[in-house]
């Protein structure tokens, strides 16, 4: 019972457009729920940092927005201050106690207020309130403290909306800022253009139109067509169905007749809403107000309308009356943005990219890496369909979005990406030096690829050659598995591309949030799951397949490196390699000529860390992954906001793993190399070298600004560097040492922090 009640609640809540409307339903529900006299909302405002007293049932609803408290003035700022549940009988008689003048809580004395936390952040605080002296029992508090919690990022994402909505209302621009997942580094300034997929009824952008006439025009040609369908299907079906059933197709034509929902849409376009955005407004409050019917077959007629409008959309989403314009600065945001949608925006004018869904190895991300765009992903707060036309920041190095940013922030972000502009012109000279120490110790930079376009800007930036291919982009671009001879020319164009610099090709790596639509992989923990070569090896097919293409493609060039991805022991590899030699073997036998290219193995888990000698021993060359390390040792998955503060590359248990593998490399006498975020950070290049990593492997983007760092630098001063940290055990530390480091070498315009207004 307490459960429904608690989904019913969240779900409501959730279908609300803004903050207000939100908290509205959170005091009349919950105070119905817990049958008690009071439920209040207060909810702590930013810029002064009080309580304010938001929304109420059974107080003085006049006062809203009026009052407030500080933090640890009166109960509700104690609650917020100790971020713990405050459970009383007597209100009135516990020392913080405050009364708040004219709301009229004087004649209640049981109160229960709880914290509503969001991200580490107290939002506000939501208090019940009765009249009987009683002391809420602990049914009542446990309710209490598990509908905050659910609701908490709800009001979140209700806020930013609301902030957003305050403008298109009031005409006042209101800031916001949301989190997101670091996509691609650097700063944008621009201005939204919103991408929604096709016929979303949930992700329709908001826009204004001035030729409201061809808008209904639209809308009715629409009606018109969804109308024929119907028809004809009704037709199709009325051998197969009893006149009663066959009612139903009457009771569709009746949802889009004219004087109903047709008739409110019609009258939010003459309002100058487009027809897109006037259909999606009114099926979701019809759908939502079907699905809020106690009666079972009232709500799934939900369903029905949700068809209805889907259709309708299709058609009016098929007619692309206006030819999109593109600003010259244009951010790109949309819910799940595909390689596709970026494709269609002219390159000269895409500045940013924001993607509520995916993560740092989403397609998008990594195309976006190649082709130098800052990226935020997984914005899960950011109410992208209110955003068309708006003003946003883009901050990729900290995963931030600005909403409506004031004047003094824009013009800081703006200095800063003046800054970004003029140091990469600066950086351009170094293309074609070599990246040496200041006492000649040399260290190649290698980059980090996935596809064609990757190759000319990693040859501009003066790439030394492939330190990971990422196989597994040309699987993802089709419906099916590419075959032998498509992986063939795919293989063929990068090593020529690079010859004779060498390639390192990944072996299919998919698995994690890695998946193919052609080959899904569903599991409750896809990171500890089937990935990398533990499914290449339960399908020998596909790995064979891909091999055989890697050494075709290699004859006579001879600069492919293979590698091996989520090794986890020592038999996974005896196991690949006899693979890898059979195909070498069945090659020759068939007239390919060519040695057998250098075999590789990731260390990306920390099992191969303590393994790393044997497995040095079984190949030619080891190579950390270092986002999968670090995610891997830490526990933390770094596609979560939630946990994106604990993810660190510079984490003496990261570090230390880092120098045990090269430790062990060297005993062998192996070469190894890294890739990863970790190598293209001009911070822990300075470790790298002090460690004795062969080669760093990188986005494009990076590697001019560590070659910069690292010819900066002499390696007796790295390693001398490298000693401090690793006797430090916390990752701030480490981070300001290297900090100091960069700034003694004259480096601190690679130093980035988190900007301020």
């Amino acid at each position: 019972m307490m459960l429904e009640m608690l989904r019913n609640i969240v779900q409501e809540v959730n279908s609300a457009e803004g903050l207000d409307e939100a908290l509205e339903i959170i005091v009349e529900r919950v105070r119905n729920a817990m049958d008690t006299e009071v439920c209040s909302v207060y909810m702590r405002d930013a810029g002064s940092n009080r309580y304010i007293f938001q929304a109420t049932r059974g107080l003085n609803a006049n006062k809203i927005g009026r009052v407030s408290l500080a933090p640890g003035e009166g109960l509700v700022g104690l609650v917020a201050e100790r971020e713990e549940p405050v459970n009383l009988e007597s209100a009135e008689s516990h020392p913080s106690f405050h009364l708040l003048e004219d709301i009229g809580e004087e004649e209640y004395h049981a109160f229960l207020g709880v914290p509503i936390i969001h991200q580490r952040e107290v939002l506000g605080v939501l208090v019940v309130q009765q009249a009987a002296r009683r002391r809420f029992d602990e049914s009542d508090e446990a309710f209490l403290v598990t509908m905050s919690a659910q609701l908490a990022g709800v009001i979140a994402h209700a806020q930013v909306t609301g902030t957003v909505q305050v403008e298109t209302l009031e005409g006042v621009a209101v800031s916001a800022k949301i989190k997101g997942i670091p996509g691609a580094p650097g700063i944008a300034i621009g201005t939204a253009v919103v991408v929604s997929p096709g016929a979303d009824l949930y992700a329709v952008p908001r826009r204004i139109i001035k030729n409201r006439r061809a808008e209904l025009r639209a809308f009715k040609n629409a009606l018109a067509q969804v109308r024929t369908d119907v028809r004809l299907v009704a037709d199709n079906l009325s051998d197969q169905l009893s006149p009663e059933d066959h009612a139903l197709f009457d009771v569709y034509l009746g949802i889009l007749d004219d004087s109903t929902i047709g008739a409110e849409v019609a009258s939010l376009i003459k309002a100058g809403h487009w027809a897109q955005g006037a259909l999606s407004k009114v099926m979701i409050e019809h759908i939502r107000h079907f699905e809020r019917m106690e009666h079972s077959y009232l709500r799934e007629r939900a369903v029905d309308v949700k068809d209805l409008g889907t259709r309708v959309l299709t058609y009016l989403q098929s007619e692309d009356r206006d030819e999109r314009v593109y600003p010259a600065q244009t951010i790109l945001v949309g819910e799940e943005l595909t390689a596709t949608s970026l494709g269609e925006i002219p390159r000269e004018k895409l500045v940013g990219i924001i993607s509520v869904k995916g993560s740092g190895n989403s397609h998008v991300a990594i195309l976006a890496r190649a082709m130098g765009v800052p990226t935020i992903m997984g914005a899960v707060d950011l109410p992208y369909t209110m955003l068309q036309d708006r003003e946003l920041i883009i901050d990729g190095y900290y995963g931030l979005v600005e909403l409506n940013p004031p004047a003094e922030l824009k013009q800081r972000y703006q200095e800063l990406l003046e800054q970004d502009q003029a140091l990469s012109r600066d950086l351009e000279s170094l293309r074609d030096l070599p990246c040496e120490t200041l006492d000649d110790y040399r260290l190649p930079l290698y980059v980090n690829t996935g596809l064609m376009a990757d190759v000319t800007r990693s040859l501009e930036q003066g790439a030394e050659g492939v330190g990971l291919f990422r196989t597994e982009v040309p699987f993802l671009l089709r419906e099916r598995f590419p075959s032998e001879e498509e992986q063939r020319k795919i293989y063929r164009e990068q090593l020529e591309a690079f010859a004779p610099r060498p390639v390192t090709m990944r072996t299919l790596d998919i698995g994690g949030d890695k998946s193919l639509p052609y080959f899904p992989i569903e599991e409750e923990n896809p990171f500890l799951g089937w990935r990398g070569i533990r499914v290449t090896l339960d399908h020998p097919e596909i790995f064979l397949a891909q091999i055989r293409a890697m050494i075709k493609a290699n004859e006579g060039l001879g600069n492919l490196q293979i590698l091996l991805p989520m090794i986890s022991n020592v038999a996974e590899v005896d196991e690949a390699l006899e693979l890898i030699h059979r195909s070498h073997r069945e090659l020759a036998q068939e007239g390919f000529l060519g040695a057998l290219p250098q075999i590789g193995v990731m260390i990306e888990v920390p099992a191969a860390v303590y393994q790393a000698r044997a497995l040095a021993r079984r190949v030619d060359f080891l190579s950390v992954g270092s986002n999968d390390l670090t995610q891997y040792l830490l526990a933390v998955d770094r596609n979560n906001t939630r946990v994106a503060d604990l993810y660190h590359s510079l984490h003496p248990a990261v570090l230390q793993a880092l120098k045990l593998v090269a430790d062990a490399a060297r005993d062998e006498g192996k070469p190894v190399s890294i890739c990863g975020e970790l190598a293209g950070d001009p911070l822990a290049a300075v470790l790298l070298v002090g460690m004795g990593y062969d080669a760093l492997s990188m986005n494009a983007t990076s590697l001019p600004k560590v070659k910069q760092a690292i010819r900066k630098i002499s390696l007796y001063e790295a390693v001398e560097v490298l000693e401090e940290v690793m006797v430090m055990d916390n990752a701030a530390d480490v981070h300001e040492r290297l900090e100091q480091s960069l700034s003694d070498h004259g480096l601190e315009q690679f130093i980035h922090s988190p900007v301020d207004a």
